[in-house]
């Protein structure tokens, strides 16, 4: 049950133009929605900042996204809250196709942001799993939870020539489905690779933890490098679950059979 504390205070729902409206709690979120905008509370002022920019940047007829909205005297961010432009739908793992699209159409629309400064503070699991996928970054990775992969694989890295832009790393849980709608967009989590990464990461989780096959990979075989861009995102992915100390026993043999199929095309 959430508290009363949780709930977006009066005087923020006014700034946002809300004062008035059932507030709605959203599913495995803290954010609540009004009306037609939700409002979330802000754990990192620059990374939120950069993501409303950053969606308020996004011109892509084939996507939904939630743009910011920002209060009465032009702030995204009110004590402690943001707001943003409510998106209807759910994740869909199935859709992993639709996913893999969203993702290129994404990454073209995106190309030209420049690398937000805040990703070389990052120090969480995942930016740690994301150096250490591309190289840049060597810590031990306990082998029973796929460390022991990742040693076997990284071993078939090579460079990569395709430049670096914002790659969105989290589309397939991210994305939402409403139907025949087109894929809803409700929040960036930045990296700073090539563009097709985004793909391959959605690919990987695809097979991991969606029920997709090799025939995804192989439909998708045209992206520049994929087989490289595959092979970081599976290392990337493992690299996670190894540093996870909450890592599952399902996680992992999802895991295990994404690395076998990207393997394969290597």
């Amino acid at each position: 049950m959430r508290s009363t504390i949780e709930c977006p205070p009066g005087l923020v729902r006014a700034a946002f133009g809300r004062a008035t409206g059932e507030l709605e709690p959203l599913p495995d979120s803290a954010a609540w929605r009004c009306g037609d905008i939700v409002l979330k509370p802000v754990v990192d002022k620059a990374a939120t900042l950069w993501t409303a920019r950053a969606l308020d940047h996004v011109d892509e007829p084939g996507l939904r996204v939630a743009r910011p909205v920002r209060s009465t005297d032009g702030r995204i961010i009110v004590g402690g809250w943001s707001a943003a432009r409510f998106v209807t739908g759910a994740p869909e793992l199935d859709r992993y196709d639709e996913v893999v699209l969203a993702a290129v159409k994404l990454h073209r629309a995106t190309v030209d942001l420049p690398r937000p400064d805040f990703l070389a503070r990052r120090k969480d699991l995942d930016a740690v799993a994301d150096r250490i996928a591309w190289g840049e970054l060597e810590l031990p990775l306990d082998e029973t939870k796929g460390g022991r992969w990742f040693e076997v694989l990284a071993a078939a890295r090579r460079p990569i020539t395709l430049p670096d832009q914002v790659a969105h790393g989290e589309l397939l849980a991210g994305l939402l489905f409403d139907g025949d709608a087109a894929p809803g967009i409700v929040d960036f989590v930045p990296y700073y690779r090539p563009g097709e990464w985004g793909a391959a990461i959605a690919a990987v989780d695809a097979l991991a933890w969606g029920g997709a096959s090799m025939a995804l990979l192989d439909r998708w075989a045209h992206l520049p490098e994929w087989p490289q861009l595959l092979l970081r995102a599976v290392l990337f992915r493992l690299a996670a679950n190894a540093l996870n100390p909450r890592a599952t026993r399902a996680a992992l043999d999802g895991l295990r059979a994404a690395a076998r199929e990207v393997s394969e095309v290597l």
